[in-house]
């Protein structure tokens, strides 16, 4: 008899363990995504879609195409679709608490993806963006130690544009404080849109007679809107400008010598580790168990969080095959009317 019953125990344990499985391998994860003006995030996007069906999970998403009241309701559309973890890229890291709260309230864990949303029961996952901001500056300051220098930088609604900038000022602050780089322009990019970017260097150009030696922009994006402005005026690849995401046009700039730097964040190793977080939250697994987690407080209010940095890279002319050899980015691409002998990765 103890026999049969430890049977029967065993048999039950048996059914909710591949019950536990089969629910672990059918979870829904939403995606609430800012917007797919830039090219970047449809590469993060595949990388999600790839690791959670790996998983066996599935993938909701809804674009809130830059309105952020449009991303409350996409947030709570997607609860309602039944997702059982959410990653969100905020399009205004403020104005989405409302939703992040009600997810939280719920039970349903949040991952805040790339850019910080400040809140103790969100998880942060993003590459070092005060680095990123380092390296940008660090490789601009090599090619122009001195003179007049612009930052255009990211969306003020986003935290990032700011850690970005506090990077940048941490190795330029010295040259700065000595008088040898004089700042004559800094902006936000509203929305971190190319457009705005390249209005405001336009305004920069023409307040200082076009006398610019160096651009500090936060993104390729804000990059291209400012190798516009440049071009318009026949300035182009007469300052370092600097970006990141690895954008494709970007890396074409690279090596044309329109742009200096593009500090690349692989957003497939991003995506993926976004999706392995998000299905590990959504079975159970508590935040501060993920891998690699750190805490981090650096947010404005100073909020603790469980959060996982990735490393960036930056992508100068002489390392642009770094890019082409992961198969980021393919060598026709890269190099487009770049002439021979002029970069070592087209040769």
């Amino acid at each position: 008899m103890k026999k049969f019953t430890t049977a029967i125990l065993a048999g039950v344990a048996m059914t909710v363990s591949l019950a536990a499985v089969a629910e672990a391998k059918d979870k829904i994860i939403g995606v609430s995504w800012s917007n797919f003006q830039e090219e970047r995030w449809k590469t993060d996007e595949a990388a999600i879609k790839a690791a959670l069906e790996a998983a066996g999970d599935k993938y909701i998403s809804a674009d809130a195409q830059s309105n952020p009241s449009k991303q409350l309701t996409d947030v709570e559309s997607l609860i309602s679709q039944g997702a059982n973890a959410l990653i969100i890229l905020a399009q205004d890291s403020s104005a989405i608490a409302p939703a992040v709260e009600k997810a939280v309230a719920e039970g349903i864990p949040v991952v805040g993806y790339d850019r910080l949303i400040e809140n103790k029961d969100a998880f942060y996952l993003t590459f070092d963006n005060k680095e990123v901001g380092r390296l940008q500056a660090r490789e601009v300051f090599k090619v122009q130690p001195e003179g007049n220098y612009v930052f255009i930088k990211g969306s003020g609604a986003d935290p990032n544009a700011d850690f970005l900038f506090s990077g940048q000022m941490e190795v330029l602050k010295e040259a700065i404080d000595a008088g040898k780089i004089k700042n004559v322009g800094e902006a936000y990019t509203d929305g971190w849109l190319p457009a705005n970017a390249q209005k405001n260097m336009e305004q920069f150009l023409t307040a200082n007679d076009n006398k610019v030696d160096a651009v500090v922009a936060s993104n390729d994006g804000t990059a291209g809107g400012v190798v516009a402005a440049l071009s318009a005026q026949g300035l182009a690849g007469t300052a370092p400008v600097s970006g990141q995401d690895g954008d494709h046009a970007a890396l074409n700039r690279i090596a044309l010598g329109t742009q200096t730097v593009s500090v690349w964040k692989d957003s497939r190793e991003l995506g993926k580790a976004a999706a392995e977080i998000a299905s590990q939250l959504a079975e159970g697994t508590a935040m501060d168990a993920i891998p690699n987690v750190v805490k981090f407080s650096g947010g404005p209010a100073g909020v603790e969080m469980n959060s996982v940095f990735l490393a960036p890279v930056a992508i100068t002319k002489e390392n642009l095959n770094v890019v082409i050899d992961a198969g980021w980015v393919t060598k026709e691409v890269v190099c487009q009317g770049v002439g021979a002998g002029t970069v070592p990765a087209c040769d």
